[in-house]
């Protein structure tokens, strides 16, 4: 099994509730996901609850193994999600993959 987890630190908004809205969309896309994506077993999406912390958003999810998530990564949806999301409002990202 592989853990895949991601932090998404999203670019200055004009308030709060824009933030909150775009976190909100970006949560609801990559959930949608297990749906869709067959190698995609579980996703755990979470908005920072902590105002002193520097990310916005957690992704965890699993896969059976590497190339699981390899196709994953690559999936039109999920290339989707990050292309129309989460890019164009990301400031940075972190990531931590990990077999168990």
């Amino acid at each position: 099994m592989v853990k895949h987890i991601v932090l998404f630190k999203l670019k200055p908004f004009n308030s709060e509730s824009e933030r909150l809205a775009a976190c909100e969309k970006i949560k609801s896309e990559l959930s949608a996901l297990v749906e869709k994506v067959p190698t995609l077993l579980t996703a755990e999406v979470g908005i920072n609850c902590n105002p002193n912390e520097q990310f916005d958003i957690a992704l965890t999810t699993t896969h059976n193994d590497m190339e699981g998530l390899k196709e994953y990564a690559q999936h039109p949806l999920h290339v989707d999600v990050a292309k129309n999301f989460i890019r164009p409002i990301l400031e940075a990202r972190s990531c931590c993959d990990y077999q168990y």
